[in-house]
């Protein structure tokens, strides 16, 4: 692990198009790199030999891998926004419709570099920037959870401040879990459990559900 003592704020946020394209080029680098050598052989020197630039820029960013590592994590949390909420179809019936959207957003969210993933979860160093940046993103998700939840004619449990938080630490925590090492197989298993588990939570006690011992026909 990462000594807890240095630093992982950025130096430099670049004001010009030209060093904001520099930094991109640089996370972008990072992430490949990290990805391809893992943590311990992904060295500032192979990241600026990636991005092509000097040594000397990319410490005019960041002071040293795990500030570039905080960086990437910021980026990671601020792209998971739940961008089709506002559109999904809220009519009676459709509860485990919107409960599966929820959990496949977040499913494609980390999907693109499970190596990665797996970096940023056993080595990233929580800067007050990321813990802010967590902080801000999980605000913004349990509100927008909880205003689909008050306006679904299905949802029958009782205090939604407190559902929707649950929900949303739940998907993120065992999503981030499953997506850093299962194959596919593991994770449309995990995606059919957790829908099920959230559906049944959120109908709540008075939901009837099928009767103990019915047989389908």
């Amino acid at each position: 692990m990462p000594s807890a003592k240095r630093s992982v704020e950025p130096r430099r946020k670049p004001r010009q198009v030209r060093a904001e394209l520099t930094r991109d080029r640089i996370l972008t680098a990072a992430a490949h790199v990290f990805a391809e050598h893992g943590y311990a052989a992904g060295t500032t020197n192979r990241i600026a030999e990636r991005a092509r630039v000097s040594i000397g820029s990319l410490y005019q960013y960041f002071p040293n891998k795990d500030a570039i590592l905080a960086e990437l994590v910021i980026r990671h949390i601020d792209r998971g926004v739940w961008p089709q909420a506002d559109r999904l179809d809220l009519s009676p019936g459709t509860l485990e419709q919107v409960v599966r959207a929820l959990v496949r957003d977040a499913i494609d969210n980390h999907r693109d570099d499970p190596q990665l993933l797996q970096i940023m979860l056993q080595e990233a160093q929580f800067s007050g920037e990321v813990l802010d940046t967590i902080a801000r993103h999980g605000e913004q998700r349990i509100a927008q959870l909880r205003n689909l939840l008050a306006r679904h004619p299905d949802v029958g449990v009782a205090d939604l401040d407190t559902a929707a938080e649950l929900i949303v630490f739940t998907v993120e925590l065992n999503t981030h879990r499953v997506m850093a090492s299962s194959p596919t197989a593991a994770v449309e298993k995990f995606e059919t459990e957790l829908v099920g588990m959230v559906t049944r939570y959120l109908r709540g006690p008075a939901y009837p559900g099928p009767a103990i011992g019915h047989v389908h026909e």
